[in-house]
């Protein structure tokens, strides 16, 4: 096997198989280094994301809201059912076999694409413009070298400053995927996306769900009209989320967590849980990467620091990813990989911020891309609004959910699409149409006059873009 690559990409997660795999499309002799293990101690590539993040929080989102459905929905529809049951072990070991597909169809792309993987951790160990050697400390240490390396190691669960993870009573989100027995009261700190979906999961299959957020606005990054009604849509399924919470002693005993704080009236507060989710948000995973040594800068939060082509400052060193600036999103991280192995074949690789789709699986759930009205305000930017709620959608009524609403933010001079934000059925697919309209430029009569297929949950974004124009044919 040859030790001497083109290209080595040091992370095996969505950003760093994506970049190994165009690298080697481009021609490149290309290398990817993964370290994550499987439960028998073979390779798991994927990184956090197909691991203990997006992947299986999906299976376990999917597979609670078909309990929910089943103990709440069904009946509606006609259907009943008796002595339902949940066989927890069961769906838990659907959820790993779905992440193990995963890895293994990341190992087959590998080989499809003739990149050379190597399980293991990567290090600098030492190079310049030249060449640089990396270190792979795996079941067997080995040296390789390579002419461009790209690092995407991702990002670490933040924990509580005294509080350190346990993962059986303090859980990040690897823990909160693999809760053996469902909680009667479970705590949640941070109001965001982890907390939001693993809260969500833990709600449908019985547990008391309590979420703890420091600021005082649910979900601030999110379009306000839009937050507010996600906030009311799920306090209506019962997840209790306090806002502007000051967090104060947490003690874990043998049996459950004591989580005091303060909340927003400024009442001292004490919350007791038999299992307490910390998501607070993630850090730069640059352990063991061996930066220092070789002089690779890193920003005052930690970050691989990077400019607009990911570049570091070392010659023919590049990042991507949740370690480097930008949303710790999956198909951001993609999308990077994508455009530096391009950047490296001298093509001109290229990622918009300014369209990067965001989404929270919550049910409804919630997506949006572009400017929020609350930016666009701060901003000087006039525009005009338009909305369009699921509950006159005739599809939405057949399926049985009509919560929720579609809405477009347009330039008021120029009628381009600024913004689109959803929250209701099927948002994360819904998506997409707006995100393209924005890549193209188009206007919110563009969308307005494209014929959209009837009954579909997808005319609630034609009828918003008409509701820019205030001529919405449904409300």
């Amino acid at each position: 096997m040859s030790k001497n690559f083109d290209v080595v990409v040091i992370g095996g997660g969505p950003g760093g198989y994506i970049a190994a795999i165009r690298a080697a499309q481009l021609g490149f002799n290309t290398a990817c280094i993964d370290e994550w293990k499987n439960e028998k101690g073979g390779p798991a590539p994927g990184g956090t994301c197909t691991n203990v993040g997006c992947i299986p929080s999906k299976a376990l989102l999917q597979s609670s809201e078909h309990y929910e459905h089943a103990s709440h929905g069904f009946a509606e529809h006609g259907i009943e059912v008796k002595g339902l049951g949940l066989n927890l072990d069961k769906m838990l070991g659907r959820k790993n076999t779905v992440v193990k597909q995963n890895n293994d169809g990341i190992l087959y792309l590998f080989k499809k694409n003739k990149v050379t993987f190597f399980h293991g951790r990567g290090s600098f160990v030492k190079g310049d413009a030249n060449g640089y050697d990396i270190k792979v400390a795996g079941a067997a240490e080995e040296t390789i070298t390579a002419k461009h390396v790209i690092v995407a190691t991702g990002s670490n669960a933040r924990a509580l400053p005294g509080v350190p993870f346990d993962e059986q009573l303090i859980l990040s989100n690897t823990g909160a995927l693999a809760i053996t027995e469902v909680p009667k009261k479970l705590g949640v700190i941070g109001a965001g996306v982890i907390g939001l979906e693993m809260g969500s999961v833990w709600r449908r299959l019985g547990a008391e769900v309590t979420v703890l957020e420091a600021l005082p606005a649910f979900l601030g990054a999110v379009d306000e009209q839009i937050a507010k009604e996600a906030q009311k849509l799920l306090a209506k399924q019962g997840l209790n989320v306090s806002l502007g919470v000051k967090i104060g002693e947490i003690k874990a005993g043998k049996k459950g967590v004591t989580v005091e704080y303060t909340d927003s009236k400024g009442d001292a507060q004490k919350g007791e849980f038999d299992k307490l989710i910390v998501s607070i948000g993630r850090t730069p995973n640059t352990i063991g990467l061996n930066a220092e040594g070789i002089g690779l800068k890193l920003d005052e939060r930690g970050f691989i620091a990077v400019d607009g082509d990911c570049k570091t400052n070392l010659p023919n060193v590049w990042a991507v990813g949740d370690v480097v600036r930008g949303p710790m999103l999956a198909h951001k991280a993609e999308e990077e990989g994508v455009a530096v192995a391009e950047r490296i074949a001298g093509q001109h690789g290229h990622v918009n911020f300014n369209t990067i789709p965001w989404v929270i699986y919550t049910s409804p759930e919630i997506a949006w891309v572009g400017k929020t009205e609350q930016q666009l305000k701060a901003e000087g930017v006039q525009y005009k609004a338009g909305t369009f709620p699921f509950l006159a959608n005739g599809r939405a009524r057949a399926l049985g959910d009509t919560s929720g609403m579609v809405k477009f933010l347009a330039d008021a001079k120029t009628d381009e699409i600024l913004g689109v934000h959803i929250v209701g059925p099927m948002a994360s697919e819904l998506i997409s149409e707006a995100v393209v309209a924005m890549e193209f430029r188009a206007s919110a009569e563009d969308i307005a006059r494209i014929c959209h297929a009837h009954p579909s949950l997808s005319e609630a974004t034609k009828e918003a873009a008409l509701a820019v124009d205030k001529r919405a044919l449904n409300f």
